[in-house]
């Protein structure tokens, strides 16, 4: 049994565009639904697969086969805004494409220690105790 076989076809398909690197507001546009359902789609997928981040699920969906993830069944996508009518994401695209490549800044990142992508939150409780 494939850790992806115990997801369901919506909990595959968030993990994969967590593992693209999408945000959760993009993964909600993409599929067609709130913020709010892709967090719940996200915690249900932590829970089942053993992780605690979206970091580590990005790490494991890369670790067990990544691209064959994907379902073969055709999931609905719901219809999307044009790029060209959101400037801002039409610069985003922009600078994606155009980015050129700084081989020296890759190096220096990989020898870096990775950073979380949101900071923890700690209880004012605990600090003072």
């Amino acid at each position: 049994m494939q850790p992806c076989d115990r997801l369901t076809a919506k909990e595959i398909q968030v993990a994969m565009l967590v593992w693209e690197g999408q945000t959760n507001r993009e993964i909600a546009n993409v599929v067609g639904t709130t913020e709010q359902v892709i967090k719940n789609y996200l915690r249900n997928t932590f829970d089942k697969l053993g992780v605690w981040s979206r970091l580590e699920l990005a790490l494991y969906v890369a670790a067990h086969g990544g691209s064959q993830w994907r379902n073969p069944i055709a999931l609905p996508v719901a219809p999307r805004q044009s790029i060209a009518e959101d400037p801002e994401a039409l610069q985003k695209a922009r600078e994606r494409v155009h980015a050129p490549l700084d081989l020296a800044q890759i190096e220096k990142d990989d020898q870096q220690p990775a950073r979380l992508p949101y900071r923890t939150k700690v209880s004012p409780r605990l600090i003072s105790a």
